[in-house]
Order: C-alpha cells, then structure tokens, then sequence
C-alpha cells in the first residue's frame, strides 16, 4: 500500500479546512473592492481590518502596525530596500548574515551592488550568529541589522532578542524575517527590541501568495511601488481580500497554545532525530537544542540528497534537499557551506520539517524507510567504505 507521509512543511503547509471555510465567501459573493466607498466594498473592506487585527493580536502589536503583502519575500524586499530608501541620506551599511534565504540575501546583495556597504557576517558550526560579531559591526553608517528568527534549512533558533537590544542601544533598525517561526514561538512585539518582522501565510496552514510584515511606530520605511493609497500608502495594490481573510484565521489558530504545540512536535522531532543518527555516517545540521520544533536536517554521508529524496518518495514520504526555492539547485545550500560543511556532505544533505498532522507511526516507518534506502545507495556507492 503507499503510503502518503508530508514532511516537507518547511516549503508549505496544507490549508486549514477553517481558513478555508473563512475565505471562500470572499471567493465568490463578497467581491467588492475593498476601496470602494459604497455598500458592497464595506464588507470586504471590515473583512480586512478583521484579518488586520487579529494578526495585530497574535504578535502583540497594534492593527496600524500590519502592513499586508504577497509573501515573505515581498515583507523582506519592504522592510530592507524601503529602509535603504528611506535612510540613504543618512547612512548606507547594512548587516546581515551569511545563512539568510535568499529573499533576504539577495534584496541586501543587490543594495551591496547599487553603493550601499554590506557586511555578511559569519556563523558558528550551528548556523548561528554572535550578537558581539553583531555590535562589532555597527558603525556610524549602519541603518539595518536583518537576521531571520529561525533558519529555513537548519532550523537554528537566532538570539534575536540580544541582537535587536544591541541595535536598539545603538539607534539601528532590526528586521527579522520570521517566516519560519510564526506558529513555533511566540511573539510579543511590545516587548521585542525588534523594528520590522516578516511573515508568510502558506507557512502556518494559510493560502499561498499572502503575508505581512509588522512595521514599528515610527519606522521610517520608503514604499517599493507606485499606485493607490493601498496599505496606508506603503504597499499599493488592490488588496488579496480572501488570502488576507484566510492570513487572519490561520494565524490566530497557529499561535493558539503555541507552546504546548511547539512542545508536541519537538517530542517527534527528537524522536526522528535519534532514529535517523542510529545509522552510520549521519550528521545532524543546525543547533541541536536551539532548533525549530519540527525541523530535521541531516548530511548522509556517501549518498546523494537527490537519490535519496527521490527514493523515499518512492515510498511515500515527502521531503527537501534544503529550501524549497533552492531544492531545484544544482548547487550546495549556501546555509550548510557556511556551517563547515564540504560540498560532499552538504550534496548529502535532507531536510525533514514535521507538521501538525504527523505521527509517531510516520517518524518511525520514515527512520525505517531511510535505514533501507541508505544501505541500498551505498551499496551503489563507488566512494562508500563500510
């Protein structure tokens, strides 16, 4: 019998059936145009200050705080070229680090290469960054520190908190690109010395091509394009009505109890983790405690990742050979070459992200899935020595 075993959430998540149930009105009946001042723009237009708010809740922050956007990657293209905008006058270096997504690194690279000075700093065996390297870096010049709150490949938790203090006490803006975390820690954006924080809907059990990204009082943030007065004049556009609405949902139903859910899945995570490290020539990537809940990042060595993710597909199990957007890539994750690794073992290399739907039976047939297909592509393997 096949089996069908997701543990691939890392790239997306299935659509809650209540997100769902929410959106659909706005599919079909309630279509006006949320800008429209007559009746049948109202209800769409009360939907999206709804959504507004309860993302507002569930980080701790005020509904004028949420600024609605495409994705991830649009709420970090916002956040680090509309502060470059914003402050080139008064300063032109950024810092960011060596293992960010590429929706990140790239929208940096690109300031790197249009007269902005960009510092890429190091990271640890963990994939970690130091907050000293962090203070270190800042200089008169500096606008921005961006540091993702929890990587998408390895899992590593960063000290964001210790990071967004120093920038704090220093006068820089700090974003967070926090796509991965929403849903496995809580937030309290009161709180948190953090300036800017990016989300992605599709990553907590919402629809695709929605996100937001939370913009501090006062944040000085030049918009990215031009048209209405969409977004209070930030993020132009007619407003994704039903993918807002269905933003809205998932969230608050995500971060609901998020610590005794967080404490679920890293019991299973664990549970793979000691399963997959029983067979020989397997290293665990990312910090070992410090790590998202549901993420499993392992190097097996003398196998490819894409033998081995093929393989196991073979037996109904779903998986990555990194982030979803570089999986594609020929190329070895930039993120495991900065932790250390050769190109060899991070060729090797898979990543499993459990979800809410998984079970003890899937993390204990896919460890016995695995311990199959590892003998059976070594065997093969005309660089294996047992």
């Amino acid at each position: 019998m096949t089996r069908d075993i997701y543990m691939d959430h890392g790239a997306t998540t299935p659509l809650k059936e209540e997100v769902l149930q929410e959106m659909l009105p706005y599919l079909k009946e309630i279509h006006g145009n949320p800008s429209s001042l007559h009746r049948f723009g109202r209800e769409p237009r009360k939907a999206l200050e709804k959504a507004r708010e309860r993302v507002a809740s569930a980080l701790g922050a005020e509904p004028e705080e949420i600024y609605f956007t495409s994705g991830g990657t649009e709420a970090n293209n916002l956040a680090i070229q509309g502060v470059a905008r914003a402050l080139a006058s008064r300063g032109r270096h950024i810092i960011t680090s060596a293992v960010e997504h590429h929706a990140a690194l790239d929208a940096v690279e690109y300031l790197g290469s249009n007269g902005f000075e960009v510092t890429f700093l190091p990271v640890d065996e963990y994939g970690m960054v130091d907050p000293e390297e962090v203070s270190s870096a800042i200089n008169d010049g500096t606008i921005l520190v961006t540091i993702m709150t929890a990587n998408n490949e390895v899992g590593t938790l960063q000290p964001v908190e210790e990071i967004g203090r120093i920038c704090r006490a220093k006068g820089v803006y700090f974003h967070t690109d926090a796509v991965q975390a929403i849903g496995h820690i809580p937030f309290n954006m009161e709180q948190m010395p953090i300036d800017m924080l990016s989300l992605s809907a599709h990553k907590f059990y919402g629809p695709k091509g929605v996100g937001a990204l939370y913009v501090r009082r006062k944040t000085r943030v030049h918009k990215l394009q031009f048209g209405g007065g969409q977004e209070r004049k930030l993020r132009p556009g007619t407003e994704n009505v039903a993918g807002i609405v269905g933003l809205g949902k998932a969230i608050e139903l995500v971060t609901a109890n998020v610590e005794e859910k967080s404490r679920n899945l890293s019991r299973l995570r664990d549970r793979l983790v000691e399963g997959l490290l029983e067979l020989p020539d397997v290293r665990l990537n990312g910090h070992p405690t410090r790590r998202l809940p549901g993420n499993v990042n392992v190097s097996v060595f003398y196998v490819e990742g894409e033998s081995l993710l093929l393989s196991l597909d073979m037996k109904g199990i779903a998986a990555s050979s990194g982030s979803a957007c570089t999986s594609g890539s020929l190329e070895p994750s930039h993120v495991l070459m900065a932790i250390g690794l050769d190109h060899q073992a991070a060729q090797g290399s898979l990543r499993f992200t459990l979800g809410e739907g998984n079970t003890e039976e899937e993390v204990d047939y896919t460890t016995e899935a695995m311990r199959e297909v590892v003998e059976r592509l070594r065997k093969m393997s005309s660089v294996y020595k047992k």
